[in-house]
């Protein structure tokens, strides 16, 4: 399983961005997938996901501003960032759990935002 995540990019604070992260490959079933994010000096740290009941859980300093969603026929999950802040700067990663004979974790090659204030 392959996730390649496109999408960010420069912006300034109060901007949008919106992330996706597609999932190819044969022989998988996605169980669910998310954001992460790691910021220089910090550790990576949730953004926001999918559960594996469907349900969404975000990290309280971007709910509310940021909207996760997917489209399953494309194996793809998106991040609509909106009302960015410098504090939003990181690197984006995607993730997937995976079922292909057993459950496995994958992670896309991460994406950068950058926002200006």
């Amino acid at each position: 399983v392959q996730l390649q995540a496109s999408g960010g990019g420069l912006v300034q604070a109060g901007g949008s961005l919106r992330l996706a992260c597609a999932a190819s490959g044969s022989g998988f079933r996605i169980n669910y997938m998310g954001w992460y994010r790691q910021a220089p000096g910090k550790e990576r740290e949730l953004v926001a996901t999918f559960t594996s009941g469907g349900l969404t859980n975000y990290a309280a300093s971007v709910k509310g501003r940021f909207t996760i969603s997917r489209d399953n026929a494309k194996n793809t999950v998106y991040l609509q960032m909106a009302s960015l802040k410098p504090e939003d700067t990181a690197v984006y990663y995607c993730n997937a759990v995976v079922w292909d004979s057993r459950t496995r974790v994958y992670w896309g090659q991460g994406t950068q935002v950058t926002v200006s204030s």
